[in-house]
């Protein structure tokens, strides 16, 4: 059983590891290629999330509307910093201070997630449905692990709460 909670934990894991490669990159080939992959990464999850996790938690968590329009806004300021990063010279001062945007917006993102809308989730979500959930994570990220016919574009977060409650 592949729960959607442990795949989105995984990927929180691997965006604190694709972040520490970048602090030891030392060229802008490899800074590069480290950061197209992880910024790719973060774009899709937040797809991911946004098509499969958060329409379940706003309708059924115990601060869920809440919760969802704060990670729907967090992915925004990402997504936001990712864009702002492919205007500058990889490995410019401007270039780095996007990036460091992109992961502090990450980090806190991350924080909150896993300490307020994954334990939310989990206390009201059985594990069929978590189940249902992970199965149709893996296929989102097969179908668009390339990123192929995602919009990555900013979402309005009262809106998304709106149209999913």
């Amino acid at each position: 059983m592949d729960d959607i909670t442990a795949l989105i934990l995984d990927d929180h894991a691997a965006f604190r590891r694709g972040f520490a490669r970048l602090d030891d990159a030392r060229d802008p080939a490899e800074m590069l290629a480290i950061w197209e992959a992880l910024a790719l990464h973060l774009d899709v999850h937040a797809e991911a999330e946004e098509a499969i996790l958060y329409p379940h938690l706003v309708k059924h968590g115990d601060d869920g509307e809440d919760e969802t329009a704060d990670a729907i806004g967090d992915h925004n300021k990402i997504r936001d910093a990712i864009a702002e990063s492919k205007l500058h010279e990889v490995g410019s001062d401007a270039w780095w201070a996007a990036v460091g945007t992109a992961r502090r917006e990450n980090s806190e993102h991350l924080a909150e997630e896993e300490d307020e809308a994954l334990p939310d989730f989990r206390r009201h979500a059985g594990v069929e449905l978590r189940a249902e959930l992970g199965a149709r994570w893996l296929t989102f990220y097969g179908e668009h692990k390339n990123g192929r016919n995602l919009p990555f574009r900013d979402k309005d977060p009262q809106g998304y709460v709106r149209d999913h409650r």
